[in-house]
């Protein structure tokens, strides 16, 4: 089984979007969280399931979706996916996604 790493960004990623939920409601902003690690558990089984990112020229990083949120990952190997981290839609990805 793939195993799922979750990078300090996405890591970051993640307590800015609880935080900037919590200001309304601190229950939907666990919930939030919850969920989209929840989808990211998808890649475990099925890790070419994202959209290819067409910003890079690479077929291993990919998109994911949980509602508005986009989750980017990069494919490191057949037992290993970096989550590179987790965008609002309205975010430029190209901006945010740093593969080293």
């Amino acid at each position: 089984m793939v195993r799922l790493n979750w990078t300090d960004e996405a890591k970051c990623c993640l307590k800015n979007i609880h935080d900037y939920i919590t200001l309304d409601n601190p229950k939907a902003a666990k919930n939030v969280v919850k969920k989209i690690r929840e989808k990211a558990q998808i890649l475990k089984s099925f890790p070419e399931i994202g959209g290819i990112y067409q910003d890079l020229d690479r077929k291993d990083v990919r998109v994911i979706y949980y509602t508005h949120y986009r989750i980017a990952y990069l494919i490191v190997d057949p037992q290993r996916i970096d989550i590179l981290g987790v965008f609002h839609g309205a975010m430029e990805l190209k901006n945010y996604i740093k593969i080293t």
